[in-house]
This record gives structure tokens, C-alpha cells and sequence, in this order.
């Protein structure tokens, strides 16, 4: 079953706290209403009924006044009559008003009782309905008759007999407003129980309102904080893989628990990371045949690397073991493979720590190159270089564990490694058919640097460059000037040093030989063939068998012997590739 998306959730929320709020409303209102109804009710009947009772009282003392008023009209000499006429107009309007009051106050009463919404003490209320009655009813039997007496009385004269009938009269009327205060009495206690009654369920209200308000706040809260945990969580968890992801770890998935959109999200996640990982693998794959750093090019289309060819400055290095072919002979194959992936991985360990780029593995031969975009164009030739120092090194010393590898006691003398830097111009980009592409460098430096390579078997040197390659290396290393060569397939002689280590790390010896030999060189030059002679013999006995000087010292001998053409600049020709 599908669960329900998150717009969904999130409108069944805001419907849900929608009908929280309308039952509250609605509560509200309803309790609202009757407190209302019932603050009217209080307000305009109970209030109201009391008020006519009051007024009963004041209309009962002026129908007293106006009585009182009639007698004196009548005892004056001789009597007033018009006042009398006055007063007995006022005496029985004053009866009516008050059997006026006495019916409005009723039917308020009868109003309240009638009135089922409202709780009333409905008893007591008919109560005083009926004493209210008889006071109207004894108002018209005892006042009636009494009052008939006395305007008798008066019209006949009969002072005496009148004031006795007014005596009577203000004790009926006396006992009239004695019970109906009495009746003003219940009727006000009912009115402060019924205020009484609306202050408390007006509190009610309020308690109720609150509780309803409190009530729907924390479900509300506990549907939003069930639904946002439902949401959060999942967001979460997607958010730490895709931290792990941006750390590099690929190597765990998250667990789909929803089917919502974040469901759906997580799902397109883990396909992604399943993705990511199948390229790394692949990359890795990839990777121990093309150079890490030439694949992120190729796969990145917008890289300088994935261009289809231009010409840069690049420095180029080839490497070489000198009596390998003849050291394989024998050995099995198993054996041939290990000692070549021993032997591969010990001389591209310097050049990867240095940031080349191994192009290629060709024999027991190794082409790897230093430039834009991999390496700054101002330290290529410098950690070209620095490489090489480090490869001398350790092809010393791999000499030492050959034999171990071998299962033999030694290995041949002539067992060494060759390099050969160069630096210049050369194409480079993706070089190849529609089947198979390279990315290479093609050009003269290529060539040159395969070519210096090999001169090291007429030097008996480990490692030569040409002169860009040690100008731009500055003073990182130590180096000699050898001479100057015409490489096969070139026609311009190149100046060549031979890589003598890094920089401030050479002995006395070596510095006494360098010096020496650079007089030589001179004199070498300019075909002072004694002093040349002398120079190299001089460098020898700093460093006995210095193949450079033992090369030179012959060639002087052979100069000495068959002088050079009178156009001869200095250089030797390679006719060897």
C-alpha cells in the first residue's frame, strides 16, 4: 500500500489543526452564546423585575402622599377643592401604576420561567409570581374598599372618621409594602444567584476555552513533531550519505523506509552512490593502466586534459635498465613478470611522488612527463629532475635486491639504470584511431629525451638533460655540462649535463671533478688538447672511472692523433637512436 506523500501529510496536518481549531470555535461560540443569553436574561428580566418591585414601593408611598395631600385640601377653610380634585387624580393613578408594575414585574417572571435555555429556580420564581398576585389582588380588595370609605367620609365631613380611615388605610398600605419588600428581598437573591451562576459558568467557559486551546496546541504539536520526525529523519540520513559521499566513503547505502517522495529520493540516492561506486571502481580499474589524474580529465569534458591536441612546454622522461634483456634470459616467465612489476614499481614510485604523469610502459622502459594541466609549468622541469636524482638512487639500490628476487647470489655489473630529461615543445592531447586513443605528447622533446636516455651508454652516466631542462630547475639540483650533441634525427647541436643530485648534496670529490672536468670541457673546445688532457686526468683522480672524463680523455687522444676538420665546433654526432 502506497503511503502518502508529503503534501499530503502536511495538508492532513493543517486540516487536522483546522478542525481542532473549529471545534474550539465552535465550543467557544456555543458557550459564548448562552453566557450571553444569559447576561441578557440577567440584565434585561431579573434586573428588570426587581426594578418594578422597587417601584411598587415608591409608587405605594406617593398614592400615601397624595392621600395625605386630599385631607389636608379638604380641612382647609374654606376647602380646596381643585387640589382635592388633583390629588384623588393623582391617589388613582398612582394604584394603577403600581398594578402596572406588579404585571411587568410578572411577566418577566413568567419570562424567566418560561425560558428552558437558561437554568432558574423556577420554584422560588413562581413563588413570587403568586405573592405578587395576592398583593394585587388584597391591593384592590382592602385599598379599594377602605379608599371608597374614606372619599365618603371626607365628602360628608366626617373629619374624624376620615382621619380613622386613613389610619387604616396607612396600615394596610404599611403591611402591602412590608410583603412586597419582602418579595423585593427573594427577588434579589435570585438575581445575584443568577449573577452568581453566570460568573461561574462564564469561568467554565474561559476553564473550558483554555483547555480546548492547550487540548488542540499539543496534539497539534504531537501530529506535526510525528509527521515532521517521519519527514526529518529520512532528509537526516540522506543528509549524512551525501556527506559521506562528499568524504569520499561509497561504501554504504541508506535504507529506504518510506515511499514518499523522500522514499523516492533516498531510492534515486542509493542508485546514484551504486552509480558512484561502479565508476570508482572503474577508475581504479582504469586507473593502473592510464595515470588517475589523465582519467578525471577525460572524464571531465570541460578539463584542458580532454582537449583534442595543442602544443605546450612540457618536460619529458625516459628511464631504462641498462643489461636487463640479457638479465631476463632464462627466467621463467612467472619469474619475468614479477621482477618487471617489482622493478616498474620501484622506478615510478619517484615519479608519482613528484607529480608526473606515467604515459607508458614500454619493455623495461619508462616514458612519463611533467607539464600543464598536472604540474605548474614552473616547477615541471624541477620535479622532472628531482625524479630522476631519486631514481638513480633507488636503482642502486634495487641492484641489492635483485638477486633476492633472482634466486641468485649477484647480478651482472652492467645492471644500471639510464635517464633521459628534456624539456620543450611538444603536441600533446588524445592521439590515436577511432578504435583505441592515447593521451600523449608526440614531439622533438619526446624524442630527445629518448635519445639522451641512451647516451648514457656512451657517458657510462645514470641520468642526463638537456640545457632547458636544467635552467628551468634551477638551483634544486646539482649538474655538469658534458657536451654537446646532435642527436640522431636532429641537426642542431644540444648542450647535455649530466644530473649529479640535489642541490648542496654533492662531496668534495664529486665538486673537485665537476670543476676539473669543466676546465677539460674548455680546453676540449678550443682543441688545447694538452691542457684538456691534463684537466681530465685530474678528474679522474678525484673520481676514478667518471665515464664522462674517461670519453673525453679518449676523444682527445684520437683528436691528437687524427685532428677535427678546421670547421669543427666541439659537438659529437650520435649516430645511434
Amino acid at each position: 500500500m502506497l503511503q502518502p506523500t508529503i503534501r499530503k501529510r502536511i495538508l492532513g496536518i493543517a486540516l487536522g489543526l483546522i478542525f481542532l481549531m473549529a471545534i474550539t470555535s465552535a465550543l467557544s461560540t456555543v458557550m459564548t452564546r448562552k453566557i450571553a443569553h444569559q447576561l441578557d436574561e440577567f440584565s434585561s428580566r431579573y434586573v428588570e423585575a426587581y426594578g418594578h418591585l422597587a417601584r411598587m414601593n415608591i409608587r405605594s408611598l406617593e398614592q400615601a402622599l397624595a392621600l395625605r395631600r386630599l385631607m389636608i385640601s379638604r380641612m382647609q377653610t374654606p376647602p380646596d377643592e381643585p387640589s382635592m380634585a388633583d390629588q384623588r387624580k393623582i391617589y388613582e393613578a398612582k394604584g394603577q401604576e403600581i398594578e402596572q408594575e406588579a404585571q411587568a414585574a410578572r411577566a418577566l417572571i413568567n419570562a424567566i420561567i418560561d425560558d428552558s435555555s437558561t437554568a432558574s429556580d423556577n420554584a422560588r420564581l413562581g413563588r413570587i409570581d403568586d405573592r405578587i398576585e395576592r398583593v394585587i389582588s388584597d391591593l384592590h380588595r382592602y385599598l379599594g374598599e377602605e379608599y371608597k370609605r374614606l372619599l365618603t367620609l371626607i365628602e360628608a365631613g366626617n373629619i374624624a372618621e376620615a382621619r380613622a380611615s386613613v389610619a387604616r388605610t396607612d396600615a394596610l398600605r404599611d403591611d402591602l409594602n412590608q410583603r412586597i419588600e419582602i418579595i423585593r428581598t427573594d427577588m434579589l437573591a435570585l438575581v445575584r444567584g443568577d449573577a452568581e451562576m453566570t460568573m461561574r459558568d462564564q469561568k467554565t467557559a474561559i476553564v473550558i476555552s483554555v483547555v480546548l486551546t492547550l487540548l488542540a496546541s499539543i496534539l497539534g504539536l504531537i501530529f506535526s513533531l510525528f509527521i515532521s520526525t517521519g519527514i526529518t529523519g529520512p532528509v537526516r540520513r540522506l543528509l549524512d550519505g551525501t556527506r559521506a559521499v562528499e568524504a569520499g566513503r561509497l561504501d554504504g547505502s541508506i535504507d529506504v523506509t518510506t515511499r514518499d517522495e523522500i522514499g523516492q529520493l533516498t531510492t534515486a540516492f542509493n542508485n546514484m552512490v551504486e552509480q558512484l561506486r561502479h565508476k570508482e571502481r572503474l577508475r581504479e580499474t582504469f586507473g593502473r593502466y592510464v595515470d588517475p589524474r589523465v582519467v578525471e580529465g577525460l572524464i571531465d569534458r570541460q578539463s584542458p586534459t580532454a582537449s583534442d591536441g595543442e602544443r605546450r612546454v612540457m618536460t619529458v622522461l625516459f628511464c631504462d635498465m641498462k643489461g636487463f634483456t640479457s638479465l631476463s634470459e632464462g627466467m621463467t616467465p612467472q619469474g619475468l613478470v614479477k621482477v618487471m612489476n617489482h622493478y616498474l614499481s620501484t622506478m615510478s614510485g619517484p615519479i608519482r611522488s613528484h607529480r608526473g604523469i606515467i604515459d607508458k610502459y614500454i619493455g623495461d622502459a619508462i616514458m612519463a612527463y611533467w607539464g600543464p594541466p598536472f604540474t605548474e609549468h614552473s616547477e615541471q622541469a624541477r620535479l622532472a629532475c628531482l625524479a630522476a636524482v631519486e631514481m638513480t638512487d633507488r636503482g642502486a639500490a634495487l641492484r641489492t635486491e635483485l638477486p633476492e628476487l633472482l634466486g641468485v647470489r649477484n647480478v651482472p655489473s652492467d645492471c644500471d639504470v639510464r635517464i633521459g630529461v628534456a624539456t620543450g615543445e611538444v603536441l600533446v592531447g588524445s592521439i590515436g584511431s577511432e578504435f583505441m586513443m592515447s593521451y600523449t605528447v608526440m614531439g622533438d622533446a619526446v624524442n630527445l629525451a629518448s635519445r639522451l636516455e641512451n647516451a648514457n651508454k656512451i657517458y657510462g652516466t645514470h641520468s642526463l638533460a638537456s640545457e632547458p631542462a636544467i635552467a628551468a630547475a634551477g638551483d634544486a639540483i646539482e649538474a655538469r655540462e658534458i657536451g654537446r650533441l646532435v642527436v640522431a634525427g636532429q641537426t642542431k647541436p644540444e648542450a647535455v649535463f649530466e644530473i649529479m643530485g640535489r642541490k648542496d648534496e654533492l662531496g668534495e670529490k664529486r665538486l673537485m671533478l665537476r670543476e676539473r672536468y669543466a676546465e677539460g670541457l674548455a680546453a676540449y673546445r678550443t682543441q688545447r688538447w694538452d691542457d684538456a688532457r691534463q684537466a681530465f686526468r685530474a678528474a679522474l683522480e678525484a673520481v676514478p672511472g667518471d665515464g664522462p672524463s674517461l670519453v673525453l680523455a679518449r676523444r682527445v687522444e684520437d683528436f691528437q692523433a687524427n685532428p677535427p676538420a678546421a670547421d669543427w665546433d666541439g659537438a659529437w654526432r650520435l649516430d645511434q637512436k
